[in-house]
């Protein structure tokens, strides 16, 4: 199967998703013994959607507000100056003990010190997202899109999301939208709803054209078998990796690109990162390679939004892998949890190991 883009649409790239913030300690310090903090809009399908947007891609995002909230008025201003278009609901808070956006702690770590995440969703306004509120004839058959991305941490968040992006995946292929597909997978997101969330997996990658995740995440989602998770250094199981991909193909035929990050730490601060790329039949790899970190969260993301938009470039697939690559690399050099292109140049320089001042 080949890469069809549609021509004519009003947006490259459509994300649904649960919006945030995430607050981080000053100075790479721990949480635990932290006073100051900065605080970001984030969410994993916006960090994705974000090497598209800085790069001029028209990028639109689906997703849901508490109404009157200071901190949705924070998070629309964030999407603003990223480039994005969004809309959704704005949902009553319903008192103190109601709905808001989900918060994200965590830090950056440092040397041997690892990052620690603590994620504090309760009330998350997000899990209100339903197809009801929104016009996919209109988004999809009007406006047009050419790829959707979806991420299996929105198909999990509740049973409404779940079907919400389903049904997004269903209109996309009824109007030749192209959909990607990050199974990101979250055990404690399909703790007691492991049959419902395995089908409703499996029809979303059935429709898929990008399927993008790493080895737990085909095992955990599509029952696909691979290399154990923490198992052997990456670079020894690259062909455990590739049998897994083949058995993905074989599930879903329809899917033409297969992608997956590899990472070993070695510290906070310093990784190797590589990546598989499998479409038409043709394998492109990258073997790990040593980056350095400022702070690793959005990394993936930046991978799947670099690969993405060079789908949507149209460039020859070879590039394709080293653009996501080295948007990855970038992403984690930034604070937020998102990259921040100026430019396809600043991209491509990191794949090159060209990091020489420009004047």
């Amino acid at each position: 199967m080949s890469l069809l883009l549609k021509k004519g649409c009003k947006y490259s790239l459509l994300v649904p998703t649960s919006m945030g913030v995430r607050i981080t300690p000053v100075n790479a310090q721990p949480v635990h013994c932290s006073t100051h903090f900065e605080m970001q809009a984030t969410s994993a399908e916006t960090n994705v959607a974000s090497i598209s947007s800085y790069l001029g891609l028209p990028v639109k995002v689906l997703t849901t507000f508490v109404k009157d909230s200071p901190i949705a008025e924070f998070i629309k201003a964030d999407l603003r100056r990223r480039n994005m278009d969004f809309e959704g609901p704005e949902v009553p808070q319903g008192g103190p003990w109601g709905y808001r956006h989900q918060f994200n702690i965590a830090d950056s770590g440092f040397g041997l010190r690892g990052p620690r995440v603590h994620n504090d969703r309760a009330g998350e306004v997000g899990r209100t997202l339903h197809v009801k509120d929104f016009n996919l004839e209109r988004i999809f058959a009007q406006e047009g899109i050419q790829i959707v991305h979806l991420s299996g941490l929105i198909a999990a968040l509740s049973p409404d999301t779940s079907n919400f992006c389903l049904e997004i995946a269903r209109f996309a292929k009824k109007h030749s939208t192209l959909i990607s597909f990050d199974l990101n997978y979250r055990a404690s997101f399909w703790k007691g709803r492991e049959t419902e969330l395995s089908a409703i997996f499996k029809e979303i990658a059935s429709l898929s054209d990008i399927l993008i995740g790493n080895e737990e995440d085909f095992q955990l989602c599509l029952d696909i078998k691979g290399p154990n998770p923490g198992g052997e250094d990456i670079d020894d199981q690259l062909d455990a990796f590739k049998e897994m991909i083949k058995k993905a193909h074989k599930t879903y035929p329809e899917v033409s690109v297969f992608a997956n990050t590899l990472r070993e730490v070695i510290s906070a601060n310093e990784h190797l990162w590589g990546a598989i790329v499998y479409e038409n039949n043709n394998w492109h790899v990258i073997k790990p390679r040593k980056i350095n970190v400022l702070d690793r969260i959005g990394g993936g993301d930046g991978f799947v939004g670099g690969l993405l938009y060079s789908i949507l470039r149209e460039w020859p697939s070879e590039k394709w892998i080293q653009f996501a690559w080295a948007s990855g690399a970038l992403a984690t050099t930034f604070l937020t949890d998102y990259a921040q292109p100026v430019d396809e140049e600043m991209i491509w320089n990191i794949w090159e190991g060209n990091a020489r001042v420009k004047r």
